[in-house]
């Protein structure tokens, strides 16, 4: 595998990554609803999915998902009604009054940011495709370097292309949720900002 696909492959990613979509979405319901730093660990637990994506696909999940082509509609459902499920939670909050609704507002814990975030990413059938599709085109079995070799390097450079975009897209949502909020009103509506960006994600899931 030539140095000439990896950039190949890196500008054509990198296009996709750009393109707004359920990550970005999600992220940006972090960014608002909770801070900065919840939406990089947002970010964080989306480049561990897909990170997992990767190993699993260089040992060959690809291909067994495209030989049973019905396990992708279970995942994308199954990924959808999470989504959901996170949003309802967040739409719940707005019966509290001010100061349990501002405390409701403040970051998750690391680790509950992090498990979300990894599985909400693992469920995402755009990044699902992204290795049924576009990482095969850039193999080479002839190449002398396995199979699984090149998915991996192919992965990791998914994974770092989505770690800088996505990082971007969570400093700007961080500091527009910053500049917005601080005030139970404000956390009101910031909460039913991000609970509606989640529903929007799950949408797009369920119908990708």
């Amino acid at each position: 595998m030539d140095t000439h696909a990896l950039l190949l492959f890196l500008g054509v990613d990198l296009l996709l990554v750009c393109t707004p979509g359920p990550d970005w979405l999600y992220i940006a319901a972090r960014g608002l609803g909770q801070g900065r730093r919840a939406a990089l660990t947002a970010v964080g637990g989306v480049c561990a999915g897909y990170a997992v994506h990767t190993l699993l696909s260089s040992a060959g999940l690809a291909a067994a998902l495209r030989a049973v082509p019905a396990a992708l509609p279970v995942l994308r459902i199954v990924g959808a009604g999470y989504l959901l499920v996170l949003a309802v939670s967040m739409l719940l909050t707005l019966r509290r009054d001010g100061s349990a609704l501002a405390a409701a507002a403040r970051p998750q814990p690391t680790a509950t940011v992090l498990r979300q975030s990894m599985l909400t990413a693992l469920l995402n059938p755009k990044g699902l495709l992204l290795y049924l599709s576009l990482v095969p085109q850039f193999v080479d079995p002839l190449s002398g370097v396995p199979v699984g070799g090149q998915v991996l390097a192919l992965g990791s450079l998914n994974v770092l292309a989505c770690a800088v975009v996505y990082g971007a897209v969570a400093l700007a949502a961080g500091r527009l949720g910053g500049r917005l909020g601080g005030t139970p009103t404000a956390a009101r509506r910031m909460t039913l900002v991000s609970a509606v960006l989640l529903m929007l994600v799950a949408g797009v899931t369920a119908t990708a």
